[in-house]
């Protein structure tokens, strides 16, 4: 298996399967040694081998999906996410008239137009306020700024130190529910910076499906 490795300072080691690819990616302490981490990854084989082999299956289907539906393939550049790696809807056309390039019901094709930009602007900034008139007393914090940007390989992140949160604006075409999830997620990031216990707690008091959401959001591929 190839992985890759990110040292960070933390004091522990988390692993990560990112989409579309289903890359092994291990975050480790700065001084934690090559052979603790390889005996932390063969430890864990068994369930990175059915997690890899789940995406890919979910990223076949896709594209298998979209030859079906008979939309013309691009080449793009589809980044990987994770909540930390990401339903589709649109018109669809056949071989003579591929449709709109714009819809995630074919992702090897999407371009961000600016259409697209502004469709998916629009429809974060209309279910935004609510959302956080919703989550802000439930959380207990707020953040400081909201931004909006066209993300390759994340759908979120929070820099707690300054409040500011981030949101990746293919959430704007996509289900609500994963916007929601998303906000969630990085809000309670403004009291817990990593993934640990601490922030599995909250979620699990804030939202009890978050699991699943995070299942079915890292079925998706970052555009």
């Amino acid at each position: 298996m190839t992985v890759i490795i990110m040292r960070k300072f933390i004091k522990n080691m988390y692993l990560r399967i990112k989409p579309p690819n289903a890359q092994i990616v291990i975050s480790a302490p700065s001084c934690m040694s090559q052979a603790a981490i390889a005996r932390f990854v063969t430890e864990r084989k068994p369930w990175i081998e059915r997690a890899r082999r789940t995406m890919l299956q979910a990223k076949d289907e896709q594209i298998r999906q979209s030859d079906f539906n008979g939309l013309d393939g691009v080449n793009g550049s589809n980044g990987p996410e994770n909540l930390n790696g990401l339903e589709n809807s649109g018109d669809v056309g056949d071989r003579n008239n591929p449709g709109d390039p714009n819809s995630l019901n074919n992702p090897r094709a999407f371009v961000w137009s600016d259409a697209a930009k502004e469709r998916a602007v629009q429809a974060i900034n209309a279910q935004l306020p609510a959302l956080l008139a919703k989550w802000s007393p439930i959380i207990g914090r707020e953040p400081t700024h909201v931004t909006l940007r066209i993300m390759t390989s994340r759908w979120g992140s929070c820099t707690p130190k300054t409040g500011r949160i981030r949101l990746n604006l293919q959430l704007g075409l996509m289900d609500p529910r994963f916007l929601e999830y998303v906000l969630v997620h990085e809000m309670t990031h403004l009291w817990e910076n990593g993934h640990g216990e601490g922030f599995q707690r909250r979620m699990s008091a804030y939202l009890p499906q978050w699991r699943q959401l995070r299942r079915e959001l890292n079925r998706h591929v970052v555009l």
